[in-house]
């Protein structure tokens, strides 16, 4: 009888997707079983996820992987975008969708928490940098869009273990994105939720990479398939899991998770939480196994996406690779600051982006068909020189010369990208594999098996991420 499959669910802000790993007498081979597309929608003036859609979506591709799998499945494991979060009433059930982090309601909300307490000293206690759409800010918003101020509450990816039948709770890696979790203590800190009057009984037990948390229930465990399957919580934060998918050690390494966001950094043993890490914009975030993952959080492929929308509305739709080929072909007018707030926001990028032109006294770009590739060549100018100066900060920043940048994500594949990003950065550029999340997300899985109710260690899950890697 061949081995259990494993199932790995990515939640990405773009497309959600359902993978399967099965074992074949050549080896392991994991598998897109199915796709679902993602994207906030507006109600009103608020922005949320889709999440009857997404689960949707998700049953029908765990039911395909179903009809496949006639060896059964030994597990499901769930990872995906942090800070977003799903508000549960007294019968288990949504409240509302979930908000997205992109929506505004947290600027007024942040304003008025850091007269409570100083960022930085959040900063010190959480090692994570305080952006306005990190969870505890989103929380302490929620009563103003009248959403209960007590009600229990559990991050996506863990919402949809939750909601197959597993018990509500934050797994490490996503819970540090939270800016509650004690870097003393790596739980919640009880003094900080007091201090923001936020409800501690609220937020959900915090569990390490690799725990598992229930059993499969309801209609899916009817399946033939999902007879004994397991649900475990993997690196649940989908950058954390890509970390996890790198086979190689990241000694020396910068790495760059490349896709809407840009997540730039590398991983350390200690929490980095001195003013100048702080005036630097790099984040201490939990790592699978241990350690950190010590990363600026910079805009990225949002831009480019934002102004493809806007182009399509207007009848100019392109596909991706033809706007980088000819982007590779065209000068641009200068660089701009991909993380000026305005940048951050939906809607009118390409005004935005001239608007960012304009402060820097370059020529702006006439918004016309034809143009389009010029956007794209500014984009991709401006990102590679915020990695090179991501690069230099954290070599200051931790005394020590990154001699390789390895490069992850599905904008992994932009080879205009990668050329630039070795231009100005002057190191040596690998391409880790395009879906690093989804072989981190098995990795995980398969480290927990062999490690008997122990936590996973780093080095476990980085040798199936050896195996993996090569399955395709």
């Amino acid at each position: 009888m061949p081995e259990p499959a494993r199932i790995a669910i990515d939640l990405g802000a773009e497309s959600c997707r359902v993978s399967m790993l099965r074992w074949h007498p050549e080896g392991p081979r994991f598998e897109i079983v199915h796709r679902i597309p993602n994207g906030p929608v507006h109600h009103g003036n608020t922005m949320h996820w889709p999440l009857d859609a997404i689960l949707a979506g998700i049953e029908e591709g765990l039911r395909k992987a179903a009809e496949i799998a006639t060896e059964g499945v030994a597990s499901i494991a769930v990872d995906g975008w942090s800070v977003d979060y799903v508000s549960l009433g007294p019968d288990g059930r949504p409240l509302r969708p979930p908000f997205c982090y992109r929506d505004e309601r947290t600027e007024a909300v942040k304003q008025a928490a850091d007269k409570r307490i100083a960022p930085l000293e959040i900063y010190a206690r959480t090692g994570a940098l305080p952006h306005r759409i990190n969870t505890v800010y989103q929380l302490l918003a929620d009563p103003a869009a009248g959403g209960a101020a007590n009600a229990p509450w559990v991050m996506l990816p863990e919402y949809i273990l939750y909601w197959l039948g597993g018990r509500r709770v934050a797994e490490h890696t996503n819970a540090t994105h939270t800016g509650l979790v004690s870097l003393k203590t790596g739980d919640w800190d009880a003094e900080l939720f007091q201090l923001l009057g936020l409800s501690l009984e609220a937020a959900p037990p915090i569990v390490s990479a690799g725990t598992v948390v229930g059993q499969l229930q309801g209609p899916l465990a009817t399946l033939a398939a999902f007879r004994d399957t397991l649900l475990i919580a993997p690196a649940c934060h989908d950058t954390a899991s890509a970390i996890a998918g790198i086979p190689s050690s990241l000694d020396s390494t910068l790495y760059i998770c490349s896709g809407t966001w840009s997540l730039v950094g590398t991983l350390i043993s200690e929490p980095v939480t001195n003013r100048e890490a702080f005036d630097a914009r790099y984040t201490n975030l939990g790592a699978a196994g241990r350690g950190l993952c010590f990363h600026s959080m910079v805009n990225g492929m949002w831009l480019l996406k934002q102004c493809m929308d806007a182009w399509s509305a207007e009848g100019r739709a392109w596909k991706i690779e033809d706007l980088i080929a000819q982007a590779a072909q065209t000068g641009f007018p200068g660089i701009i600051d991909v993380d000026a707030e305005p940048l951050l926001l939906d809607s009118g990028m390409p005004e935005r982006i001239n608007h960012q032109l304009w402060r820097r006294r370059w020529a702006t770009i006439p918004d016309v068909a034809g143009n389009e590739p010029v956007f794209a060549r500014v984009i991709f100018e401006s990102l590679a020189d915020r990695y090179a100066y991501a690069l230099t900060s954290l070599e200051q920043l931790l005394d020590r010369k990154l001699d390789r940048i390895h490069v992850l994500g599905g904008a992994s594949r932009n080879k205009l990208l990668t050329e630039l990003t070795e231009k100005r950065t002057q190191r040596p550029v690998e391409i880790g594999h395009p879906e690093s999340s989804t072989i981190g997300n098995l990795a995980v899985q398969l480290a927990a098996s062999e490690a008997n109710g122990q936590p996973v260690a780093a080095e476990a899950s980085r040798k199936w991420a050896a195996v993996l890697s090569r399955s395709e």
